[in-house]
């Protein structure tokens, strides 16, 4: 189970464009190796934070970090360029500057973060992570914010839904590897043991490819989490509209690789990241990026590790 959230005012063509442009994946933000974070709102390396991190992290000076840049405003890709941007790499910028060293994202499709983090090909995943118990088995989770899970559908249709239930015999589109994708399978399964009409579940490698399977006709609906759903009637000019939450607010989390068979929280940089962002919380650095993107009304009031409850 997985799942993941602006601010590119464009319309449904360039969503297409994005979509096309980002299939190989490129990298972007933060460049190569070296010290020295970036500061997004003025933050400052401390000191006995930076010293927790590991050796060979501090002497590298940089991590590199697994996102997948499709799913704004949590993170996508700026405007004509590579670099992932968006409420998750600023955070992850602003946690990098307080612990002096570069935080350089990676786009990489969604479904293979985690598999990457356990191979360590990838020193953390910030992709707008739900935090299960599932997950935590093999990753610390630092949480840092809260969603729900949304729908979207076209304009046109003036339903609204509250369970995925009422869409026995529709079309459902949701990203690979993601909670929404479990959940329409689960709720398809459903359906039918109800002696109802299954469900069509889609599932597409991409966000962008969920939107435009609801634009174009082929899906009723588009399952994301709740921020970007939303989002979605902001980058299609309306031509999508929010159609309703269908779950409970989850925690998103920041994933942190640790070793085989090892105990949850004993991942070699949980503890930095965790102070680091704790600092961000304290001194309000974390709401203001809420702000920047007005998602602030996902906010915690302190992160926590591993809070998953399900």
């Amino acid at each position: 189970m997985i799942t993941r959230i602006g601010r590119l005012q464009v319309g449904i063509l360039a969503l297409v464009l994005v979509a096309s442009a980002c299939s190989s994946k490129s990298s972007g933000g933060g460049g190569g190796g070296g010290g020295g974070g970036i500061s997004v709102f003025g933050e400052k390396k401390d000191s006995k934070i930076a010293s927790e991190l590991p050796g060979p992290v501090a002497s590298k000076g940089s991590v590199t970090v697994a996102s997948d840049a499709e799913y704004a405003p949590m993170e996508n890709i700026e405007p004509g360029g590579t670099a992932v941007v968006g409420a998750d790499a600023d955070l992850g910028h602003a946690i990098g500057a307080v612990l002096g060293i570069k935080f350089n994202f990676q786009n990489v499709i969604f479904a293979n973060i985690l598999p990457g983090l356990q191979s360590g090909k990838y020193d953390l995943g910030i992709s707008s992570f739900f935090d299960t118990k599932d997950r935590e088995k093999t990753v610390d989770m630092i949480d840092y914010f809260q969603a729900g899970e949304g729908m979207i559908t076209l304009a046109n249709n003036k339903k609204n839904y509250s369970n995925l239930d009422e869409l026995c015999g529709q079309s459902v589109a949701a990203e690979t590897g993601t909670v929404e994708l479990s959940d329409a399978q689960a709720a398809d399964k459903n359906c039918k043991y109800e002696h109802k009409q299954g469900m069509k579940v889609l599932g597409f490698a991409t966000q962008n490819e969920v939107n435009l399977a609801v634009t174009t006709g082929r899906a009723l609906v588009g399952l994301a989490d709740t921020e970007v759903a939303q989002y979605q009637v902001k980058v299609t000019g309306g031509k999508v509209r929010f159609a309703g939450n269908y779950a409970p607010a989850v925690l998103y989390g920041l994933a942190v690789p640790r070793p085989k068979g090892s105990s949850p929280g004993s991942g070699s940089l949980t503890k930095p990241v965790f102070d680091a962002l704790k600092k961000l919380f304290d001194d309000g650095t974390y709401l203001k990026i809420l702000q920047k993107y007005g998602i602030q009304s996902g906010a915690l009031q302190a992160p926590t590790i591993n809070g998953a409850t399900s």
